[in-house]
């Protein structure tokens, strides 16, 4: 509860003369002895861009330091704020304007700044800065340095619009700020300082993604696309969504969304899942509901699990887009300020052909094969590979097999296997019929799939003995022994004729 009432002290904070997560030091040394401005002294905005540390809960419940006072009730520490953990973000870029008729050399000017501050909307401070009766002057353009910091140098004193106008892909930029030139010395009341340091703080949001298709075998099995996003650390989130556009050799199952943690959210109240056919997209949008729980889980990071099928063989690529903030949503991933866009994950899947030949090479018809994705399976003849319903596969005409659709063999959960690997995949081929004259395989055949055996042409020739390897067999059964058993009948009844006229002979002898 603590944290929660500190982050809406600080977003409270986010509208006034400071901004939001501003945080303004001060120079240590006095430009002037007297307690009054020189209006001839030039000052200076040094901007330090820190990424926001993530302290969970809800959001920051401190910003690192303050400024000066906001004219709304709200005063903040003047401390330098410690630096010594944060991680600068160099390569954005910043733009100051003046607010044009506001003198700050004058007690009537402050006073206007002070009247100022409470109009000022961080949504749109040029509408706000000009329904209050002022203008603003010419843009400067800084961006921050591989320390985090830019410098506007040489400027008049006066009251300044600071806006974040350019930013990298997954920043929350900080919201826009007004800040004087000069501010009062707050280790010496009675200077000013004119060279002023301000900290707006960033939320920077990743994401990746992995697919998980190493139990898979074929064509139609699941294979399951993690998607794991940052969630930004701000006390109010404006908008978030991922999306996934999916191959087309992708067909869409479903979707699951909760949190790393195994924190549950609610479809339909906190989050809707969204399925454009025509595109093949899956969106995942956060509603209002969805995006406050996030504010308050930033210590934790979203989790989308989108399952399809792979209906076509080849090496299928996929990436998703996070939208960490309102303003992403209009920006072309890539371009500064869009979404996050994950690193490539693929899945492979392809084929083998082989060739049915006999002992001199020609091909031969006739034959069937089924596949299996283990020896002991081959030898006992259970569990086949079943691709689109068919587990027995016949060689056509020429002797050829093509059988397609299965895992690559070297591949598995987005990256490269070894043998040995617990993920490798050998199948091996058992023949359930031989061609007319010809034995059966002994034994089953071990194959490989992968790029060269998916590519065009024989990846395995699979050669066929003539029964009992060619030679002639004794007559042992079937319609031979039936012949034998006949000629044995037909021998024991001439022998018993014979012997019965041998006999008769004898008698009339």
């Amino acid at each position: 509860m603590t944290n929660q009432r500190a982050s809406r002290h600080w977003r409270a904070a986010a509208a006034t003369l400071v901004g939001a997560v501003l945080a303004v030091s001060l120079s240590v040394a006095p430009a002037s002895a007297a307690p009054v401005i020189n209006s001839d002294q030039a000052g200076s905005i040094t901007v330090h861009k820190f990424e926001k540390p993530n302290i969970g809960g809800g959001g920051s419940g401190n910003n690192g330091g303050g400024g000066h006072n906001n004219g709304g009730g709200n005063n903040f520490s003047r401390a330098v704020p410690d630096t010594t953990n944060l991680t600068p973000l160099p390569g954005i870029e910043f733009t100051i304007q003046q607010v044009n008729t506001i003198d700050l050399s004058t007690n009537a000017g402050w006073d206007a700044a002070h009247n100022l501050s409470y109009v000022f909307a961080s949504s749109d401070p040029s509408g706000s800065i000009n329904a209050a009766g002022y203008s603003l002057g010419a843009s400067q353009a800084q961006v921050t340095a591989a320390d985090g910091t830019a410098i506007f140098a040489n400027l008049p004193i006066g009251l300044y619009l600071v806006t974040e106008t350019n930013y990298p892909a997954g920043v929350t930029p900080s919201a826009p700020f007004l800040v004087s030139v000069p501010i009062t010395d707050p280790d010496n009341q009675d200077n000013w300082i004119y060279d002023v340091d301000v900290y707006p703080k960033n939320s920077v949001s990743g994401a990746e993604k992995i697919v998980t298709d190493a139990p898979d075998v074929k064509l139609g099995d699941q294979i399951d696309w993690t998607i794991t996003a940052d969630i930004p650390n701000e006390a109010v989130i404006d908008g978030y969504k991922v999306v996934d556009q999916l191959d087309t050799k992708l067909t869409y199952v479903g979707a699951t969304v909760m949190l790393e943690d195994g924190t549950e959210l609610i479809e339909g109240t906190e989050y809707v899942v969204g399925f454009d056919a025509t595109t093949n997209t899956v969106s995942v949008v956060f509603t209002d509901a969805g995006r406050a729980f996030l504010a308050s889980s930033s210590g934790t990071r979203v989790q989308i699990v989108v399952s399809t099928k792979v209906n076509t063989i080849g090496e299928i690529e996929n990436v998703a887009l996070a939208y960490p903030n309102a303003a992403s949503f209009n920006i072309t991933p890539g371009q500064p300020g869009g979404p996050v866009v994950t690193p490539p994950v693929v899945t492979k899947w392809g084929g083998m052909t082989l060739q049915k030949v006999d002992e001199n090479a020609a091909g031969l018809a006739g034959a069937s094969f089924s596949v299996y994705t283990n020896e002991a399976d081959a030898k006992a003849g259970t569990n086949p590979v079943d691709i689109d319903g068919q587990s027995v596969f016949t060689v056509a005409d020429d002797g050829t097999l093509t059988i397609s659709g299965l895992r690559y063999s070297d591949w598995a959960n987005g990256a490269a296997v070894a043998p040995g690997d617990t993920d490798y995949r050998t199948y091996y081929l058992v023949e359930t019929a031989a061609p007319a004259g010809y034995e059966l395989l002994a034994e089953p055949l071990s194959f490989l799939i992968n790029s060269s055996t998916t590519a065009v042409g024989i990846d395995l020739s699979v050669k066929n003995m003539p029964s009992n390897a060619g030679f002639e067999l004794p007559l042992t059964g079937g319609v031979g022994s039936a012949l034998l058993y006949a000629a044995g009948a037909l021998l024991v009844i001439g022998a018993g004729l014979l012997f019965v006229r041998n006999r008769r002979a004898g008698n009339n002898s």
